[in-house]
Protein backbone atom coordinates (compact mmCIF):
# COMPACT_ATOMS: atom_id res chain seq x y z
CA UNK A 1 0.00 0.00 0.00
CA UNK A 2 1.38 3.70 -0.74
CA UNK A 3 1.51 6.67 1.20
CA UNK A 4 -1.41 8.04 -1.11
CA UNK A 5 -3.75 5.29 -0.28
CA UNK A 6 -6.26 4.93 2.36
CA UNK A 7 -6.01 1.82 3.65
CA UNK A 8 -9.70 -0.57 3.93
CA UNK A 9 -10.94 -3.00 6.78
CA UNK A 10 -13.34 -5.35 5.35
CA UNK A 11 -15.51 -7.29 8.12
CA UNK A 12 -17.39 -9.89 6.17
CA UNK A 13 -17.92 -13.45 7.48
CA UNK A 14 -18.77 -14.42 3.73
CA UNK A 15 -15.43 -14.94 1.60
CA UNK A 16 -16.80 -15.06 -1.58
CA UNK A 17 -18.71 -11.63 -1.06
CA UNK A 18 -15.34 -10.37 0.99
CA UNK A 19 -13.78 -11.08 -2.64
CA UNK A 20 -16.43 -9.14 -4.55
CA UNK A 21 -15.64 -5.80 -2.30
CA UNK A 22 -12.20 -6.58 -2.53
CA UNK A 23 -12.32 -6.65 -6.72
CA UNK A 24 -14.77 -3.18 -6.45
CA UNK A 25 -12.24 -1.83 -4.00
CA UNK A 26 -9.41 -2.49 -6.45
CA UNK A 27 -11.04 -0.74 -8.94
CA UNK A 28 -11.50 2.49 -7.62
CA UNK A 29 -8.21 4.81 -7.41
CA UNK A 30 -6.38 5.76 -3.96
CA UNK A 31 -7.41 2.61 -2.46
CA UNK A 32 -6.52 -0.81 -0.83
CA UNK A 33 -7.70 -3.80 1.22
CA UNK A 34 -5.55 -3.97 4.19
CA UNK A 35 -6.65 -6.76 5.29
CA UNK A 36 -10.17 -8.91 5.83
CA UNK A 37 -11.85 -10.05 8.73
CA UNK A 38 -14.27 -13.20 9.15
CA UNK A 39 -15.59 -11.90 12.44
CA UNK A 40 -15.51 -9.32 15.23
CA UNK A 41 -12.59 -10.74 17.21
CA UNK A 42 -10.69 -10.92 13.95
CA UNK A 43 -11.69 -7.54 13.16
CA UNK A 44 -10.45 -6.39 16.61
CA UNK A 45 -6.88 -8.16 16.23
CA UNK A 46 -6.39 -6.27 12.68
CA UNK A 47 -7.90 -3.01 13.63
CA UNK A 48 -5.28 -3.16 17.22
CA UNK A 49 -2.90 -4.58 14.23
CA UNK A 50 -2.83 -2.41 11.30
CA UNK A 51 -4.54 1.12 12.97
CA UNK A 52 -2.52 3.52 11.79
CA UNK A 53 -3.61 2.03 8.22
CA UNK A 54 -6.84 1.45 8.05
CA UNK A 55 -9.02 4.70 7.75
CA UNK A 56 -12.14 3.60 6.24
CA UNK A 57 -14.03 0.31 7.53
CA UNK A 58 -16.63 -1.85 5.59
CA UNK A 59 -19.01 -3.66 8.54
CA UNK A 60 -21.45 -6.67 7.87
CA UNK A 61 -23.98 -6.53 11.01
CA UNK A 62 -24.33 -9.98 10.55
CA UNK A 63 -21.71 -11.42 12.24
CA UNK A 64 -20.69 -15.29 13.93
CA UNK A 65 -19.49 -13.81 17.29
CA UNK A 66 -21.36 -10.40 17.93
CA UNK A 67 -23.74 -8.17 16.16
CA UNK A 68 -22.19 -5.86 14.06
CA UNK A 69 -23.88 -2.84 15.44
CA UNK A 70 -22.42 -3.45 19.02
CA UNK A 71 -19.11 -3.72 16.98
CA UNK A 72 -19.74 -0.30 15.49
CA UNK A 73 -20.16 1.08 18.52
CA UNK A 74 -16.66 -0.06 19.94
CA UNK A 75 -14.77 0.33 17.00
CA UNK A 76 -16.38 4.22 17.29
CA UNK A 77 -15.38 4.28 20.82
CA UNK A 78 -11.84 2.53 20.31
CA UNK A 79 -10.85 4.08 16.81
CA UNK A 80 -12.17 7.36 16.49
CA UNK A 81 -10.27 8.56 13.35
CA UNK A 82 -11.60 5.78 11.54
CA UNK A 83 -14.62 6.38 9.62
CA UNK A 84 -17.12 3.14 9.42
CA UNK A 85 -19.87 2.07 6.02
CA UNK A 86 -21.96 -0.60 6.84
CA UNK A 87 -22.28 -2.98 4.13
CA UNK A 88 -25.09 -5.73 5.10
CA UNK A 89 -28.21 -7.27 4.05
CA UNK A 90 -29.71 -5.31 7.18
CA UNK A 91 -32.63 -3.30 5.93
CA UNK A 92 -34.79 -2.92 9.11
CA UNK A 93 -35.25 0.57 9.89
CA UNK A 94 -34.08 -0.07 14.11
CA UNK A 95 -31.03 -1.29 12.42
CA UNK A 96 -30.45 1.61 9.80
CA UNK A 97 -31.50 4.21 12.61
CA UNK A 98 -29.05 2.85 14.78
CA UNK A 99 -25.93 2.95 12.61
CA UNK A 100 -26.96 6.68 11.87
CA UNK A 101 -27.17 7.71 15.31
CA UNK A 102 -23.32 6.02 15.18
CA UNK A 103 -21.97 7.58 12.74
CA UNK A 104 -21.44 5.67 9.79
CA UNK A 105 -20.22 6.81 6.68
CA UNK A 106 -22.88 5.41 4.48
CA UNK A 107 -24.85 2.14 4.72
CA UNK A 108 -24.89 0.24 1.46
CA UNK A 109 -27.32 -2.74 1.55
CA UNK A 110 -26.73 -6.17 -0.39
CA UNK A 111 -26.15 -7.11 -3.28
CA UNK A 112 -24.12 -4.18 -3.79
CA UNK A 113 -23.65 -2.63 -7.16
CA UNK A 114 -20.12 -1.67 -8.44
CA UNK A 115 -21.10 1.95 -8.99
CA UNK A 116 -22.69 2.33 -5.50
CA UNK A 117 -19.51 1.32 -3.86
CA UNK A 118 -17.25 3.28 -6.46
CA UNK A 119 -19.35 6.78 -5.23
CA UNK A 120 -19.30 5.99 -1.86
CA UNK A 121 -15.32 5.62 -2.32
CA UNK A 122 -15.17 8.87 -4.44
CA UNK A 123 -17.25 10.75 -1.47
CA UNK A 124 -15.53 9.45 0.62
CA UNK A 125 -11.58 10.52 -0.87
CA UNK A 126 -13.24 13.81 -1.85
CA UNK A 127 -13.96 14.51 1.80
CA UNK A 128 -11.20 13.29 3.28
CA UNK A 129 -8.72 15.45 1.28
CA UNK A 130 -11.26 18.92 1.69
CA UNK A 131 -10.87 18.80 5.46
CA UNK A 132 -7.61 17.93 5.24
CA UNK A 133 -5.96 20.39 2.87
CA UNK A 134 -7.19 23.53 5.93
CA UNK A 135 -7.59 24.58 9.16
CA UNK A 136 -11.21 26.15 9.35
CA UNK A 137 -14.60 26.63 6.34
CA UNK A 138 -17.04 28.77 6.10
CA UNK A 139 -20.63 27.01 5.76
CA UNK A 140 -20.96 27.28 1.95
CA UNK A 141 -17.27 25.44 2.22
CA UNK A 142 -18.73 22.75 4.23
CA UNK A 143 -21.73 22.85 2.41
CA UNK A 144 -19.73 21.80 -0.59
CA UNK A 145 -17.93 19.06 1.44
CA UNK A 146 -21.12 17.53 2.95
CA UNK A 147 -22.97 17.50 -0.36
CA UNK A 148 -24.35 14.16 -1.52
CA UNK A 149 -24.61 12.69 -5.37
CA UNK A 150 -28.08 12.53 -6.18
CA UNK A 151 -29.66 9.03 -7.94
CA UNK A 152 -30.44 9.03 -11.57
CA UNK A 153 -34.04 8.73 -11.37
CA UNK A 154 -35.52 6.04 -13.66
CA UNK A 155 -38.47 7.62 -15.62
CA UNK A 156 -40.41 6.74 -19.35
CA UNK A 157 -38.22 10.20 -20.74
CA UNK A 158 -35.00 9.11 -19.05
CA UNK A 159 -33.45 8.25 -22.14
CA UNK A 160 -34.42 11.61 -23.93
CA UNK A 161 -31.33 12.73 -22.19
CA UNK A 162 -28.11 10.90 -21.31
CA UNK A 163 -25.41 11.92 -19.59
CA UNK A 164 -22.03 12.35 -20.81
CA UNK A 165 -20.25 9.76 -22.48
CA UNK A 166 -23.41 7.84 -22.79
CA UNK A 167 -24.14 7.54 -26.54
CA UNK A 168 -28.27 7.23 -27.84
CA UNK A 169 -26.89 5.01 -30.02
CA UNK A 170 -24.95 2.61 -28.49
CA UNK A 171 -27.06 2.45 -25.28
CA UNK A 172 -29.45 0.83 -27.96
CA UNK A 173 -27.33 -1.90 -29.16
CA UNK A 174 -26.42 -2.44 -25.17
CA UNK A 175 -30.03 -3.08 -25.04
CA UNK A 176 -31.01 -5.15 -27.99
CA UNK A 177 -28.01 -7.63 -26.80
CA UNK A 178 -29.97 -8.22 -23.55
CA UNK A 179 -33.26 -8.48 -25.18
CA UNK A 180 -32.24 -10.76 -27.42
CA UNK A 181 -30.77 -13.10 -24.82
CA UNK A 182 -32.74 -15.83 -22.81
CA UNK A 183 -30.57 -15.79 -19.64
CA UNK A 184 -28.08 -13.14 -17.77
CA UNK A 185 -25.27 -11.76 -19.89
CA UNK A 186 -21.40 -11.08 -18.66
CA UNK A 187 -20.37 -8.01 -19.92
CA UNK A 188 -18.08 -9.82 -22.02
CA UNK A 189 -21.07 -11.22 -23.83
CA UNK A 190 -22.83 -8.34 -24.15
CA UNK A 191 -19.57 -6.64 -25.53
CA UNK A 192 -19.33 -9.17 -28.25
CA UNK A 193 -22.72 -9.24 -29.83
CA UNK A 194 -22.37 -5.43 -30.11
CA UNK A 195 -19.19 -5.41 -31.43
CA UNK A 196 -17.51 -3.16 -28.60
CA UNK A 197 -14.99 -3.49 -25.83
CA UNK A 198 -15.26 -5.02 -22.41
CA UNK A 199 -15.34 -1.73 -20.89
CA UNK A 200 -17.47 0.05 -23.17
CA UNK A 201 -20.15 -2.10 -22.75
CA UNK A 202 -19.18 -2.26 -18.63
CA UNK A 203 -19.87 1.33 -18.79
CA UNK A 204 -23.41 1.21 -20.65
CA UNK A 205 -24.54 -1.67 -18.70
CA UNK A 206 -23.92 0.18 -15.38
CA UNK A 207 -25.42 3.19 -16.42
CA UNK A 208 -28.69 0.97 -17.42
CA UNK A 209 -28.52 -0.50 -13.39
CA UNK A 210 -28.34 3.35 -12.05
CA UNK A 211 -31.62 3.92 -13.94
CA UNK A 212 -33.15 0.44 -12.93
CA UNK A 213 -33.48 -0.77 -16.40
CA UNK A 214 -31.49 -3.65 -16.35
CA UNK A 215 -30.82 -5.90 -12.88
CA UNK A 216 -27.40 -6.64 -12.24
CA UNK A 217 -26.86 -9.99 -9.97
CA UNK A 218 -22.93 -12.35 -8.77
CA UNK A 219 -22.57 -15.25 -10.79
CA UNK A 220 -19.76 -17.55 -11.15
CA UNK A 221 -17.21 -17.57 -14.19
CA UNK A 222 -15.33 -20.98 -15.48
CA UNK A 223 -12.65 -19.80 -13.24
CA UNK A 224 -14.42 -19.59 -10.05
CA UNK A 225 -14.47 -16.25 -9.96
CA UNK A 226 -17.33 -13.72 -9.02
CA UNK A 227 -18.41 -12.00 -12.10
CA UNK A 228 -21.46 -9.49 -12.79
CA UNK A 229 -24.31 -10.56 -15.21
CA UNK A 230 -27.04 -8.17 -16.39
CA UNK A 231 -30.81 -8.92 -17.34
CA UNK A 232 -33.06 -6.78 -18.84
CA UNK A 233 -35.73 -5.66 -16.32
CA UNK A 234 -39.48 -6.78 -17.79
CA UNK A 235 -41.30 -4.02 -17.93
CA UNK A 236 -38.65 -1.26 -19.93
CA UNK A 237 -41.06 -0.49 -22.98
CA UNK A 238 -41.68 3.18 -21.55
CA UNK A 239 -38.20 3.63 -21.45
CA UNK A 240 -36.87 1.98 -24.54
CA UNK A 241 -39.55 4.52 -26.26
CA UNK A 242 -37.48 7.76 -25.30
CA UNK A 243 -33.87 6.30 -26.56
Amino acid sequence: MSANEYGILVVEDDFRIADIHRAFIEQSEGFAVVAVARNGAEAREQMARHASAIQLVLLDAYLPDVEGLELLWALRRDYVQVDIVMVTAAREVDTISEALRGGVFDYLIKPIEASRMQQMLARFRRERAALACRDEMNQAELDQVLSRAQPVEASPTSGRSLPKGIDRLTLRSVVEALKDARQPLAATQVAQAMGASRSTARRYLEFLVSVQVVDAELGYGDVGRPERRYRLQADTNGWLDGL
